[in-house]
């Protein structure tokens, strides 16, 4: 069972805790107490950065209504896809909006990456889902460097001195959920009937169907990316609020406040 270790005080690095697990796992799970609390998550970035900064300020002006507390949870997929995939790492690595804490999820793109970096997963899977535009995002052509280099094992040697020590780093020590008593926070979603604690990592970065289709038997409100929303709506008990910000230009979020939400946009 998850041990709540914070009080509800003013010092907003206090809200998040360590979720206590019968085992360890790679990433952290965090617990969030919502009282008197303002939180925004935020979909599918997929290298979107001027549609992220564009919501950042729609973000900052909605909360100046509001007092309190006032969080960011972005919800995983920062890079592959879209243009700017390094611009967002670096922007999401550098201090948070002012009067914000900002916290960053990991999503399976993420993860995908780091598999790639690690010699798990080899680089033409990775460049089928969003890859070789991440790597344009760092000044790399990965088929010009097949031409240049020998072997595809300087090809990745080459890939892995250019990207940032940083970024690599920021991305092995992200949290894969936060949950509150009413809400969890998720990139893909959770399996239902699984207790928060037992959630498999793999099913939290990476699942959909078993998800969607059991959306009225969820304990908890589910806020998720991972899987596109033409129109985000709530579902039962889950609310996804990935527009596909790489091709429809569309980034969203979710103000929450207790029990409501109001959805925030890019392209609004």
């Amino acid at each position: 069972m998850a041990q709540r270790l914070c009080e509800h005080r003013a010092n907003p690095v206090s809200l998040f805790q360590r979720s206590r697990r019968p085992r360890p796992l790679p990433r952290e799970r965090l617990i969030l107490d919502m009282r008197d609390t303002v939180v925004y998550a935020i979909g599918d970035v997929h290298g979107c950065y001027n549609e992220l900064l564009a919501l950042e300020q729609k973000i900052l002006l909605d909360a100046l209504q509001f007092r309190g507390r006032k969080i960011i949870i972005m919800l995983g997929d920062y890079i592959d896809r879209g243009p700017d995939s390094r611009r967002v790492i670096e922007h999401l690595i550098a201090p948070s909006p002012k009067g914000f804490l900002r916290v960053c999820l990991a999503g399976n793109h993420e993860v995908a990456m780091l598999n790639y970096l690690d010699g798990l997963l080899s680089r033409e899977p990775w460049l089928r889902v969003g890859g070789r535009e991440t790597l344009f995002s760092y000044g790399i052509d990965p088929d010009r460097l097949a031409e240049l280099y020998g072997s595809s094992d300087d090809v990745d040697a080459r890939i892995r001195e250019v990207i940032p020590a940083s970024h690599v780093g920021f991305m092995r020590t992200l949290p894969v959920m936060v949950s509150s008593e009413r809400f969890v926070f998720v990139h893909a979603g959770i399996r239902p009937g699984i207790a928060l604690e037992t959630q498999d990592e793999a099913d939290l970065l990476n699942i959909r169907s078993e998800f969607l289709s059991a959306a009225n038997r969820l304990d908890h409100w589910v806020v998720h990316g991972h899987t596109i929303e033409d129109a985000p709506h709530p579902d039962g008990r889950r609310l996804g609020i990935d527009t596909g910000a790489f091709r429809t230009g569309r980034l969203t979020a979710v103000r929450i406040i207790g029990k409501y939400g109001r959805l925030l946009s890019s392209g609004d």
